[in-house]
């Protein structure tokens, strides 16, 4: 089968490889999954230069987020097991961990109904307690963890603000539903937050970017606020001000999706019920901006570094075969 193979870490363009390799052996508990769509997202970026959590061991495929297919013609969803990512035409997962992929969504948008809208549903309902009427400030709107979140702030009645990076992002960040729109590169963040809100500021800051991006959340959090950090988009992990917390009165929560799979599973398949019946009425639905075939994974995955996408960036290796998506 053909897939992409990481033999040495650096920058996505220059260290991935597509080669013939043997399709996979299951081990215990797992299951051959026929790659339908893989979804890119930060954490594939950072496992290849070998910045992220998880370090697989070398060589590995990567491509943490599937929609692929059983044996038996199933349609799942599921995280592949490494070093079988997904950006190959077969990969290997967890028959526990698999899911069904919703009815309602393509193979591409079933793909990307798992790890950014897991994490966005976990992040502003389980951790933040997200309530109709109240104010969510999203960073990096426009990305795909960005519109999950805006999407799932929307369906729970909140008002969303987005913040993006340049007008193009400005026109996606709408689209996904925010009420209003900063973009950073010609707004001062926070003097636009506080006339948007009245100067009352935002009761739930969705972060998963760090840095400067941080900073602006601690001046703009409302009394009782909650900013939810996801992740380190911009390379820079803050280091919080307590003091600041404590006088101002708001709360920083982490969230580590993935220790929910270890720690509480049963959650896992409860947030995916949910999203399922949210996408069967159309209240969210993945924003899927590029499908590349498996052959383009690799500069994929380096734009997604770059920053410069929106939404999710899909690889179907169907493409390759010429069939349709």
């Amino acid at each position: 089968m053909q897939a992409w193979q990481v033999h040495e870490l650096g920058e996505p363009s220059e260290v991935m490889r597509q080669t013939e390799v043997a399709t996979p052996t299951p081990g215990d508990g797992q299951v051959l999954l026929k790659v339908r769509a893989a979804n890119i997202n930060f954490p594939d970026v950072l496992m290849v230069r070998g910045h992220y959590q998880v370090r697989p061991p070398l060589p590995f495929t990567p491509g943490v987020e599937i929609c692929g297919e059983t044996e038996d013609g199933r349609r799942v969803i599921a995280n592949p097991a490494l070093p079988y990512g997904g950006f190959a035409e077969y990969a290997l997962a967890d028959a526990a961990a698999l899911l069904p992929a919703p009815d309602s969504l393509d193979d591409a948008e079933a793909a990307a109904l798992h790890i950014g809208y897991q994490t966005g549903w976990f992040g502003l309902h389980r951790r933040a307690r997200l309530e109709a009427g109240e104010t969510l400030l999203v960073h990096a709107a426009a990305g795909g963890v960005g519109t999950a979140a805006v999407q799932l702030g929307k369906a729970a009645g909140a008002t969303v603000i987005g913040v993006v990076g340049g007008a193009e992002k400005a026109v996606v960040a709408r689209e996904a539903g925010c009420d209003v729109v900063v973009d950073r590169t010609r707004e001062d963040v926070v003097a636009a937050v506080k006339e948007a809100t009245g100067g009352r500021g935002a009761d739930v800051i969705y972060d998963p970017v760090g840095g400067d991006a941080y900073t602006q959340s601690t001046k703009v959090v409302a009394f009782e606020g909650r900013i939810v950090v996801v992740g380190f988009a911009s390379g820079t992990i803050p280091s919080p001000g307590l003091n600041h917390a404590l006088v101002k009165n708001y709360t920083i929560l982490g969230l580590h999706w993935g220790l929910y799979n270890t720690k509480n599973p049963k959650l896992v398949l409860h947030c995916h019920e949910q999203l399922t019946e949210l996408a069967a009425r159309g209240a969210v639905r993945p924003l899927v901006s590029e499908r590349v075939p498996l052959g383009e994974a690799a500069a994929a995955v380096q734009r997604v570094a770059d920053g410069v996408t929106t939404g999710r960036v899909t690889v179907l290796p169907s493409l390759d075969n010429g069939a349709a998506v």
